[in-house]
């Protein structure tokens, strides 16, 4: 299994605001916005998610970690015992996707694009 990217997602109460806020500070472009999530970025890889909530999990991700293999994630994570906070889930927006919570309390999201 391969990590290919890493976005941090930054939890805001106002999406338009916080997207016109980090636009105009960074220069960075809307790469996705499915209204409750926004990822913003640049041409070089530089990515941030701004989230209100999240649209099928019970609890709000910290970070998201995008995978080559999910399923082989999800194995490990099971395996590892982590608490697995959002099952195993193909979303209807083309990722398919799990939640685990860190030893801290950090929900991690780890997912691939189907």
């Amino acid at each position: 299994m391969r990590v290919e990217r890493v976005v941090p997602i930054l939890q805001v109460p106002d999406i338009a605001s916080a997207v016109e806020l980090h636009r105009a500070v960074l220069g960075w472009s809307v790469l996705m916005d499915h209204g409750w999530i926004v990822t913003l970025g640049d041409s070089d890889g530089h990515q941030v998610s701004l989230l209100t909530h999240d649209a099928s999990a019970p609890t709000n991700p910290d970070v998201s970690v995008f995978v080559d293999d999910v399923h082989e994630a999800h194995r490990r994570a099971l395996a590892a015992g982590a608490e697995i906070v959002h099952p195993l889930t193909e979303e209807p927006w083309g990722v398919t996707r799990f939640f685990y919570r860190d030893t801290a309390g950090r929900v991690i999201n780890v997912g691939t694009h189907t």
